[in-house]
């Protein structure tokens, strides 16, 4: 599609990859996502850095039907298999999903929403979720024993759920008790050591050490409500795997920032000395998003100078320097309310995801919303969900088979279940 055809406020991310590729984090994103399929790695985009660790899931080959069948010929195809399946089937869609697979979701929403979601139709056979892997994990632990959770792209990961792995939390909570001590000791208040507590974004292995241990899951909805959660528990909070939401939302709270260590699972004592650790509040892991790391204060410098009056909104994800510089920081859901109740015109300089912010822009053309980051670069694992993708699993469970199936073990599913129901019952602030 050639670029003078696209309008400013066009939300497929798609097409604007194929009109100017040049302008995107890489040019091989202009590619289908099929043709990384065999290849080790988070795909082309903002994660295409990062070190994927050995055994993550592959794809196997998507049919060529599939590969080789035209927008509107996939968009038929899904419309006429979720017709056919009617209510046994259920699609959830993430925010960042490009718009070529959101308009089949039934729910969109952030991770806490979707979450939600899965919860709310036990009736469905097949739940579809058109997000990263460990969102579909989620999903199955909410989800009946005899529904299926169906991932469309096996490959569509998450980097910084995977800077994260329970070998490696291990290694610290064994390390962390040498220097506090026993972690199941109380003090006089009845407070543990330590807490943890793991963002959504983290696999369910993860998520069944913080239910063993006490702790609890948080989104960036109700971080904040977690925190309060986990104090009242715990003289100190292990905060993983991102460092940016938890520093955020701790600051915010009051907690100085020098009593926020760093732990580098590389460096022994997460290279804090045993004086840091013990005198620290939040112990902050070594993990980031790779979308939200790109956005800058420069950016916002920038965004200012050119718009005068604009409001700035990022994620809590984003460095601290660029949530400080910002007017606000909150949940992608927070971002879409912002915009939502803006009862004036309204320049809206946003720091998250393009799918996000270009279907905000097609929304709501009363306001001119513009994303910080000038370079089209979409989360490159949500990017492996395609269409071709989701028609393919639709039309075969309308065969009747189940392919791509999400399935948690049990003896990780029982106590990651407990710290996702204490997550649920942690609202977010209204």
């Amino acid at each position: 599609m050639p670029t003078s055809t696209i309008s400013s406020t066009d939300p497929s991310v798609d097409h604007l990859i194929q009109a100017a590729p040049t302008e995107s984090c890489s040019t091989d994103l202009a590619a289908g996502p099929w043709t990384f399929d065999a290849v080790a790695g988070y795909g082309p985009g903002s994660s295409m850095g990062d070190v994927i660790p050995t055994g993550a899931p592959r794809q196997g080959e998507l049919p060529a039907e599939y590969r080789e069948a035209s927008d509107q010929d996939l968009d038929r195809r899904i419309r006429a298999a979720k017709d056919s399946l009617g209510d046994r089937v259920v699609v959830l869609g993430h925010f960042y999903q490009r718009e070529e697979v959101v308009q089949h979701a039934d729910y969109v929403g952030d991770s806490f929403q979707l979450a939600n979601a899965a919860l709310e139709h036990p009736g469905a056979e097949a739940i579809v979720f058109c997000g990263v892997h460990f969102m579909a994990e989620t999903a199955d632990l909410l989800s009946t024993p005899d529904q299926a959770v169906i991932l469309p792209n096996l490959a569509a990961g998450c980097s910084m759920a995977d800077m994260a792995d329970i070998d490696q939390v291990e290694d610290c909570w064994e390390q962390l008790a040498d220097v506090l001590g026993p972690l199941d000791a109380t003090d006089d208040s009845g407070r543990v050591p330590v807490i943890p507590v793991t963002y959504m974004n983290s696999s369910a292995a993860i998520k069944g050490f913080v239910g063993r241990h006490g702790g609890i899951v948080c989104t960036s909805s109700n971080a904040e409500t977690v925190l309060e959660w986990a104090f009242a528990r715990g003289q100190r909070v292990l905060f993983f795997p991102d460092q940016h939401l938890g520093r955020n939302t701790a600051k915010a709270m009051g907690v100085p920032l020098d009593r926020m260590p760093m732990w580098n699972p590389r460096r022994p004592l997460g290279g804090s000395s045993a004086a840091q650790l013990a005198d620290s509040k939040v112990i902050l892991w070594h993990g980031f998003c790779s979308v939200h790391r790109r956005f800058t204060v420069a950016q916002i410098d920038q965004a200012r100078v050119e718009h005068p009056g604009v409001r700035v909104i990022v994620h809590p994800e984003c460095p601290m320097e660029v949530v400080d510089a910002a007017d606000e920081a909150g949940s992608t859901d927070y971002i879409r309310r912002a915009i939502d109740g803006a009862a004036e015109p309204t320049t809206f300089a946003i720091g998250t995801e393009i799918n996000l912010v270009r279907r905000l822009a097609a929304q709501y053309p009363q306001h001119e919303i513009f994303c910080l980051d000038p370079v089209v670069c979409p989360c490159s694992t949500m990017y492996r969900i395609h269409p071709g993708y989701l028609a393919w699993v639709l039309e075969e469970l309308v065969e009747g088979r189940v392919v791509n199936r999400i399935s948690v073990m049990a003896d990780v599913a029982d106590p990651a279940r407990v710290a996702l129901e204490r997550m649920l019952a942690a609202k977010p602030r209204a």
